[in-house]
């Protein structure tokens, strides 16, 4: 009694199964050391990926606290000393640590060293640019920082360019700086953008509707 049709066709498949798997099992006692491999490299770089973080976080944490019980001392200069003992991780860290610094030695009625200070934190080109900006701008609203006016104003214009997270800031202090010069359409001009800005803080909006009202203009009638 012969196969039948059905009977040959699952035959000649089990039989093409059997080859195929015999194949695999070839080429993976022949390859398989390659995928074994990738798995160990792909567990590692996770492994190392997750030591890595577990380290940043801790470095940062250390960091944090010693920036926090430097703060804590009573004096600016006991501040100072003990900031100054304090290894930033990084470029980010060392300029918060020097415009930490900056205000504590300002506190102190040293104003040289405060903006010098800032300065370095301002011309580090390793440092990002953010940080340098904020440094900039606390250099520019210092008073004892020998600017002049003009170099102020090109300052805060720089700053104040669509874009940069400080604009509205450099915008106030642009307003401050027209009202100094005596020109108060400038400075109101300048105070409106800022009211009608869709980024204003809460803070900035009520100084800004201050200034409005204090030069005899009612902030709630903009845009009408």
């Amino acid at each position: 009694m012969g196969f039948a049709v059905s009977d040959t066709d699952s035959f000649i498949q089990e039989v093409t199964e059997e080859v195929r798997r015999d194949h695999l099992f070839k080429l993976i006692r022949k390859y398989g050391w390659i995928a074994i491999a990738v798995v160990i490299l792909i567990v590692a770089g996770a492994a190392y990926r997750e030591y890595s973080r577990a380290q940043d976080r801790a470095t940062a944490q250390a960091f944090g606290s010693q920036i926090l019980a430097a703060l804590d001392k009573n004096e600016h200069q006991e501040r100072v000393q003990t900031l100054d003992t304090i290894t930033a991780p990084d470029a980010a860290g060392a300029a918060l640590l020097a415009m930490l610094k900056s205000s504590e030695l300002a506190a102190d009625g040293k104003s040289k060293d405060a903006v010098a200070a800032l300065d370095t934190v301002a011309n580090d080109l390793t440092v990002d640019q953010r940080y340098r900006d904020i440094a900039t701008f606390k250099r520019l609203i210092r008073d004892d920082a020998g600017l002049a006016v003009q170099d102020r104003r090109e300052g805060f214009e720089y700053l104040a360019t669509p874009g940069n997270p400080l604009r509205l800031l450099a915008s106030e202090q642009l307003a401050i700086l027209d009202l100094a010069q005596g020109d108060v359409e400038a400075a109101t001009n300048r105070l409106s953008e800022i009211l009608q800005d869709a980024e204003l803080t809460q803070g900035l909006r009520q100084r800004a509707s201050q200034m409005m009202i204090a030069l005899g203009k009612d902030p709630t009638a903009l845009g009408q």
